[in-house]
């Protein structure tokens, strides 16, 4: 019964507008949230996660995940603003931190608040792979997935409310479903909270961001087998997974590299 509660919850939304398009590959996708309140809530918990973490002592460090993180917001403006859809970054209000964390992650939530943990940057190496991981994050961000998926977890959690109300009612169990959405603490780092498609989409689209940055693509093939090295068989199989195999994701990596290249403007 509740779940056709929610599968006619879900077919009333829609009807009502509560479908966008993902940029470039113009699928549809279930966004049951305003905007407004998606960036409040976001603002929100991104002031609360830097207030209760180590912002990173590490000067130069911090200083090139802004540099990098700035070059990208300026690859994702000019992206946006070329496909006709700068209405999508509209409340936008960037921030880039480095924080202090052996955990091997970095997320971007909307309205592009953008933490990296100090864990992930032996294995990004350089500017070029750190822009491989802000590319990928900050294309979560902007193809809406975050939405998406908080969209659906409410389906599931909490029949379709408004997350006005939730937050109002449920304050703890709303915090609990943001912080696993946007990958605050999982599991296996930036992968776990996002399905295979949202990770397909997310690497596609951070490998145009990054090219137009200035930063090579081919970057993100040796990264991502960095970080299959890293993880040294502890992910789980592709069909338990939630997000691609690493071969997977690193052959269509390589499918995407020649159009990502059409974009690639070195020193940019």
């Amino acid at each position: 019964m509740r779940a056709l509660r929610a599968g006619c919850c879900v077919a009333l939304l829609l009807a009502a507008g509560g479908c966008s398009t993902v940029p470039l590959t113009g699928r549809k996708q279930l966004n049951l949230v305003p905007e407004s309140e998606m960036l409040s809530t976001s603002f929100s918990q991104y002031t609360d996660f830097i207030r209760q973490n180590k912002v990173s002592a590490d000067r130069n460090s911090g200083e090139m995940v802004r540099r990098v993180g700035t070059r990208i917001q300026g690859a994702v403006e000019a992206y946006m603003k070329a496909s006709g859809l700068s209405d999508r970054l509209q409340g936008y209000a960037w921030e880039f931190n480095l924080v202090e964390s052996a955990e091997v992650n970095a997320w971007c939530m909307p309205g592009g608040k953008v933490v990296v943990y100090t864990g992930i940057l032996p294995v990004t190496k350089d500017e070029n792979g750190l822009a491989v991981v802000l590319g990928h994050e900050i294309a979560h961000a902007v193809a809406g997935h975050g939405n998406e998926r908080v969209s659906q977890q409410m389906l599931a959690q909490f029949g379709g409310t408004a997350l006005s109300q939730v937050l109002k009612d449920k304050p703890a169990e709303t915090q609990q479903l943001w912080m696993g959405v946007f990958g605050v603490g999982a599991q296996y780092g930036v992968l776990l909270p996002y399905s295979r498609t949202h990770e397909s989409e997310a690497d596609h689209l951070g490998l145009i961001f990054m090219a137009m940055a200035g930063y090579d693509p081919h970057g993100a093939q040796t990264f991502w087998e960095r970080m299959a090295a890293s993880s040294q068989g502890k992910a789980p199989p592709e069909f338990m997974s939630t997000h691609p195999a690493d071969q997977t994701r690193i052959a269509a990596i390589r499918q995407n590299l020649p159009e990502a290249m059409t974009y690639y403007r070195p020193g940019q």
